[in-house]
C-alpha cells in the first residue's frame, strides 16, 4: 500500500492532542509495517521552511514528503465551498489518504479515512472557537460522506457521531488512543522531582490538572470543591492548574479571585517536554474533573506515570480509565470534595490505584492503535 497522511496537526509551532495522536499512531504504523510506502503531505507557500522541518523525523524513517504549494488555510477556506481537486497538488498515485482532523477535501486519490475525534462542537458549541465552528457545522457532514471509512477514538465518541449523524454509523470504526511511554513513566528520582518543583514555584505536596482551561474542563467545580476541601485544615496539598488559557474562561478566573485561594493555587501557563513528566509523577493524585472528552488522553498519560487519578463519570472518561481511577460525579462539587478528601487522608487507596492505574495504561499502546488502523486500511482497499 502507499499510504498517504494529512499531515497538517503535526506541522503546528505547538501540537496539539490531535497531533500527537497522529504522530502516535503514524510513527508505531511505519515501525510496525515497514513494508508499506508512507507519504507526509502538507500545504505552504515558498519552500515550506519550518513546517517541512518539522516532518523531517518522518522523511528519515522513510516516508516521502510532499508539499502542496498553497495556503493551508486558503485551501481549507477555498474547498469548503468549491471543489478545488486535493489530488491536484498531490497526484493520483496513493491508495489511501487519512485525515486527521475532521475534513476531507474534494477530489481526493483512493480511498480515504478520516478522524472524528468528538462532537464537541455539538454538544458544547460555545466551547469551540467561532472559526472552527464554522468550519465544522459547513464542512463535516460533507466530509464524512466524502470518506470511505470513518475512525474515531472511543466507543462513546461513536456513539456520539451516531446521534448527530446516524446515517455514517455504518462507517465508523473505533481506533483508541495510547500512550507514549517514553514521554510518560514513573519517576522515582526524587531529587529530580523536586528540582521541578522549584522550577515551577511549588513548595508543598499538590494535585495537579493538566490541560486546557477551558469550560468543558469542567474547572470551576473543581476549584469549588477544593476550596471546600481545603476548609478546616491547617495543612493540605496545593491545587495546581497547568496548561494554556483556553476559550471562555473568565468566569474560571472570577471564581478562583472570589474564593480568594491565594498561594493554595498554582497556575502554570505552559509545562517544558523536559518537566512534564516529574511533574505528573510528583503529584499526589492527578484531577481530571472534565464533562466532555473523546478519549480524555490526560487521565491515561498521568496513570502511565504511576499518579492516581480523580476524574469523571462522564463521556469517554470511564471508558479510558476503568475501574482504575476514582470517578466521581462532574456536577456535585461536595462529591468531589469527598474524593480529594480520599485521595489525601488514605495512602493505601493512592497505592492501589497508583499500581492499577500503570496496568491499565499498559493496555493503551501506540502499536496496539496502530494494529488496529492497519486493518482499517485493509477494510476500506477490500471494500
Amino acid at each position: 500500500m502507499k499510504i498517504a497522511f494529512d499531515a497538517l496537526p503535526l506541522i503546528s509551532e505547538r501540537m496539539t492532542g490531535i497531533g500527537y495522536c497522529q504522530a502516535g499512531q503514524i510513527q508505531a504504523l511505519m515501525a510496525l509495517h515497514p513494508e508499506e510506502q508512507y507519504v507526509m503531505q502538507f500545504f505552504a507557500t515558498g519552500d515550506g521552511g519550518e513546517k517541512r522541518k518539522r516532518l523531517q523525523g518522518y522523511e528519515d524513517a522513510g516516508a516521502e514528503v510532499r508539499q502542496g504549494k498553497c495556503s493551508g488555510y486558503l485551501y481549507r477556506l477555498v474547498s469548503n465551498f468549491l471543489p478545488v481537486s486535493y489530488r491536484h497538488f498531490f497526484g493520483r498515485d496513493t491508495d489511501i489518504t487519512h485525515f486527521f482532523n475532521y475534513i476531507v477535501p474534494p477530489a481526493v486519490h483512493g480511498k480515504t479515512i478520516v478522524t472524528v475525534h468528538d462532537m464537541v462542537y455539538k454538544a458544547f458549541p460555545e466551547t469551540v472557537r467561532g472559526r472552527t465552528r464554522y468550519m465544522l457545522e459547513t464542512g463535516l457532514k460533507r466530509s464524512m460522506k466524502r470518506a470511505d471509512l470513518i475512525v474515531t477514538d472511543s466507543f462513546f465518541s461513536r456513539d456520539e457521531i451516531i446521534k448527530y449523524f446516524p446515517s455514517v454509523g455504518d462507517k465508523l470504526r473505533v481506533v483508541p488512543c495510547g500512550v507514549d511511554s517514553t514521554r510518560f513513566h514513573p519517576i522515582d528520582n526524587h531529587e529530580l522531582i523536586e528540582e521541578t518543583k522549584k522550577h515551577m514555584g511549588i513548595n508543598r505536596d499538590y494535585f495537579l490538572y493538566l490541560g486546557t482551561l477551558e469550560p468543558r474542563k469542567n474547572l470551576r467545580r473543581l476549584v469549588i470543591a477544593y476550596d471546600q476541601f481545603r476548609k478546616n485544615k491547617s495543612e493540605y496539598p496545593a491545587l495546581v492548574l497547568a496548561g494554556g488559557k483556553g476559550w471562555l474562561n473568565d468566569e474560571l478566573m472570577r471564581t478562583i479571585k472570589e474564593l480568594n485561594l491565594g498561594e493554595d493555587l498554582l497556575e502554570l501557563s505552559y509545562v517544558p517536554e523536559e518537566h512534564l513528566c516529574a511533574l505528573m509523577s510528583g503529584a499526589m493524585a492527578f484531577v481530571f474533573p472534565s464533562i466532555y472528552e473523546g478519549f480524555g488522553m490526560p487521565p491515561l498519560e498521568a496513570m502511565a506515570c504511576g499518579v492516581p487519578v480523580l476524574t469523571a463519570h462522564a463521556a469517554s472518561l470511564p471508558e479510558v480509565v476503568g475501574d482504575s481511577a476514582l470517578i466521581c460525579d462532574p456536577y456535585i462539587p461536595e462529591q468531589m470534595a469527598d474524593c480529594l478528601e480520599k485521595l489525601y487522608q488514605d495512602s493505601l487507596l493512592r497505592r492501589d490505584l497508583s499500581a492499577a492505574g500503570l496496568k491499565r495504561a499498559r493496555m493503551f499502546s501506540w502499536e496496539n492503535a496502530a494494529a488496529a488502523l492497519y486493518d482499517v486500511y485493509k477494510e476500506a482497499l477490500d471494500g
